[in-house]
């Protein structure tokens, strides 16, 4: 929907220009000030003529003077930067948007709003308010009284906790029960009116904070907001709700350890100083009056609000545990793809010697160097990533009878996969082989079994975090097994060619064992196992043509379609928030391929045969592969 007034636009500006493209369908937030976008007029940022363009947020403005002089708006919160990655809208519902006949966003939180607050604003009728001194500014019902069933691609955000402290609604375990109740029974209304996406953050340790060490009481609210979070996790879990429940507390706390890894300062005492002076002590070197003022140096806006800096980070952390399975539902994928590069080696082989198979009782042997390489492009819910692989087989077969030929193999690869964030993940794959062929007159068929296991190692997960990147290690074993039938009929030769129709059938599954990241840090995950089924159906044509008296091109093109086409699930969880595991949308398979090999063969010798072939497997990616091979008799 386009914007009818400068404020979207106004928006627009204090985000990045990346956007990625997601499997969710929009961004709906509920909370308080860590969450609102700009419910409340900015009223001495940028105008339009007399009237506020931008909304007013609880973190510093854009600079580069960082004050109230109507030339700079505020920059953007977390749920904005994570829209933005996203690839959503996370647009308030103003006064300034509504007056200007725009429509209404998807950020129902409100700078103010206690858990009872944020509660009304997902249920009740009337629910969600915008107020200032007693006076109400706007007025909407709650979320669920517009759309009593929701999009199930919907993702929702909720905070809260904060203002219960502050307001001294949470003042011991009890109260602090009672305020995380609201949060829970909020949740529990959106998954009975069908959420499937649903990130509850805990409570950060408002006590770290400069409003905490001004007040003379930061080991009170300290206990608090522990309390709150510990009442949360306990009632959500009674609740078996599948939520994303978050480790912000940690996250911050890491902040706070390290804070020169993140930009900010460390020579101040971060949780004690803030940008602003606002129930706080201004920093005199990065405040907001210095000549030096620069917020990105600091955590703290005022008393409790972070800069947009620490904003970033907490939408990075939320960011990388959103997109994990757009990486890792690819590490099934190319164990497939391995397997099938090991398959279609051994096709080689059967298809360059049909017809003319070693005498009865006779040993052939075989050993080729193989590669491929699969381009996974961005989507929905897969990261751009580069796969390639490289690997070698040994095998030989034996002539059982006139119409029957039995074999083995032993194939070892190496692949890497590969993102732009630079995320690196590593397989070894050990496959054994049998295989068994028969042709009689123009008839054929080739059978083959394939067991492997797979080493996963060195997995490198890597994402940013404000200026930061982060790299969570791991690894973890699996296992690849597949099965392939070709049944074809030579329709004889024509002149120097020959044809042979065939169709196909091929089922494959891979296991990946369950493993977590190492470490505990707050944005460590650990995934369930992970099964990956193939199963399909194909039509192809194989062509040969004579070159000469020792020479040959071979090759086919082919068409398959799979039936195990639906969309993956990763099953995952923070490593440092135990029992709370959901499902994420990971790799869709392509349901159409389409497959072209080309290969010259040629004897050396009595006994030797070279064979040199390119194939490609087409969907809306392309895995390229090439192998070298050598055969000879004894």
């Amino acid at each position: 929907m386009p914007f009818r007034h400068p404020l979207g636009l106004s928006l627009l500006l204090v985000l990045p220009t990346l956007s990625l493209a997601s499997p969710y369908s929009q961004l709906v937030i509920f909370g308080d000030s860590l969450s609102d976008s700009g419910q409340f007029p900015d009223l001495l940022g940028p105008l339009d003529g007399v009237e506020p363009i931008g909304g007013l947020r609880m973190t510093n403005r854009t600079g580069p003077t960082y004050r109230d002089n109507r030339d700079e708006a505020f920059a953007a919160v977390a749920p904005q930067y994570l829209a933005q990655r996203l690839g959503l809208a996370a647009l308030p519902s103003t006064p300034a948007l509504q007056n200007n006949d725009n429509p209404d966003g998807t950020n129902y939180a409100v700078a103010g709003y206690r858990t009872d607050n944020i509660l009304d604003s997902i249920i009740e009728p009337d629910g969600s308010v915008v107020e200032r001194a007693g006076v109400t500014l706007r007025e909407r019902d709650g979320y669920l009284v517009d759309k009593p069933r929701v999009d199930p691609n919907t993702l929702f955000l909720i905070n809260g906790g904060g203002n219960d402290l502050f307001q001294g609604r949470v003042v011991d375990a009890a109260s602090a029960a009672v305020a995380s109740a609201d949060l829970v029974t909020g949740v529990a209304a959106l998954r009975q009116a069908g959420a499937r996406y649903i990130i509850v953050s805990d409570l950060p340790d408002v006590g770290l904070t400069p409003a905490g060490a001004a007040s003379g009481d930061r080991a009170q609210w300290s206990s608090l907001s522990a309390a709150f979070n510990q009442s949360l996790r306990d009632q959500l879990a009674v609740q078996g709700a599948s939520v994303i429940l978050l480790n912000v507390r940690g996250l911050v706390a890491e902040v706070v350890a390290d804070p020169a890894r993140f930009g900010f300062d460390p020579a101040v005492v971060q949780t004690d100083v803030c940008f602003n002076g606002n129930q706080c002590q201004m920093d005199p070197t990065w405040g907001i009056t210095s000549p030096t003022a620069d917020p990105d140096r600091l955590m703290f806006y005022d008393g409790v609000h972070p800069t947009t800096a620490v904003h970033a980070i907490n939408a990075d952390y939320i960011h990388s545990i959103l997109s994990a399975p757009w990486e890792i539902s690819l590490l099934p994928e190319i164990a497939l793809g391995g397997l099938m590069s090991h398959q279609q080696q051994l096709r080689h082989e059967w298809q360059s010697a049909r017809g003319d198979w070693q005498r009865r009782g006779d040993w052939h042997t075989f050993v080729a160097a193989t590669g491929h390489s699969r381009d996974f492009e961005s989507g929905a819910a897969v990261s751009e990533a580069d796969n390639d692989g490289l690997g070698i087989t040994l095998g030989s077969s034996y002539r059982l009878a006139d119409a029957w030929r039995w074999g083995f193999s032993l194939g070892l690869q190496d692949q890497r996969l590969e993102t732009p964030s630079d995320s690196s993940y590593k397989l070894d794959a050990y496959l054994l082989s049998t295989f068994l062929q028969y042709q009689r007159s123009r008839l054929w068929a080739d059978v083959g079994l394939t067991y492997g296991k797979l080493d996963y190692r060195d997995l490198e997960r890597r994402f940013a975090l404000g200026i930061s990147e982060r790299v969570e290690k791991s690894e973890t074993d699996g296992a690849v097994g597949g099965a392939t039938l070709r049944l074809g009929y030579a329709l004889g030769r024509r002149g120097a060619w020959s044809f042979s129709p065939f169709i196909s059938a091929e089922y494959a599954r891979v296991e990946m064992d369950a493993w977590r990241e190492r470490g505990d840090s707050s944005s460590a995950l650990r995934y369930d196992d992970q099964t990956r089924d193939s199963k399909r159906a194909g039509v192809g044509v194989e062509a040969r043509i004579g070159i000469g008296s020792r020479s040959e091109l071979f090759g086919e093109v082919a068409w398959e379609r799979e039936f195990e086409d639906e969309a993956r699930v990763v099953d995952m969880g923070l490593v440092s928030v135990p029992g709370f595991d959901y499902g994420l949308q990971g790799y869709t398979p392509h349901r159409d391929h389409t497959l072209a090999t080309l290969g010259v063969a040629t004897e050396i010798g009595q006994a030797f045969q070279v064979r040199l072939a390119y194939q490609l497997r087409d969907a809306e990616e392309r895995q390229h592969g090439a192998n070298l091979s050598l055969t000879w008799g004894f």
